[in-house]
């Protein structure tokens, strides 16, 4: 699995969301009480942006009245539709077998171990022709 620098960690604190595209693939990277997680930024239903959704908790009845939150955080709401996933695993709240946001690993890197490799990198040959810069794809 090739790996991909998509931000320093200092541009995602805890509770910071970021955007990001990767091999033409717009990705949402989360970050969870200082814990990462990164969705496709498509929601399965419709295709509904997961960056710009609402975090929530897991709320569980054991019983008619009685009301139980979790995972403060950790379930994310689609802004279209309200489709619920599993931030840590990209399970659908209401179909976790068949329904899931595709969700990739997540790693904190130090510099001095990125420039060794091997990462992908794409890169567009640019030149100055006068004083406007081209970039050719």
């Amino acid at each position: 699995m090739a790996k991909h620098v998509v931000a320093p960690a200092c541009e995602l604190p805890p509770g910071a969301r970021k955007r990001v595209t990767v091999g033409g693939r717009s990705i949402a990277v989360f970050n969870i009480g200082g814990e990462l997680f990164a969705l496709l930024d498509r929601c399965p239903h419709k295709g509904g942006s997961l960056c710009e959704g609402k975090l929530t908790g897991l709320v569980q009845s054991p019983e008619p009245g009685v009301y139980r939150y979790s995972r403060a955080g950790e379930i994310l709401r689609c802004p279209w539709h309200g489709w619920e996933f599993d931030v840590r695993t990209g399970k659908s709240r209401c179909d976790p077998r068949r329904v899931r946001a595709k969700s990739y690993p997540v790693t904190v890197e130090q510099g001095s171990e990125l420039s060794e490799g091997p990462y992908e990198v794409e890169t567009f040959t640019a030149s100055v022709e006068q004083d406007y810069v081209v970039v050719s794809l």
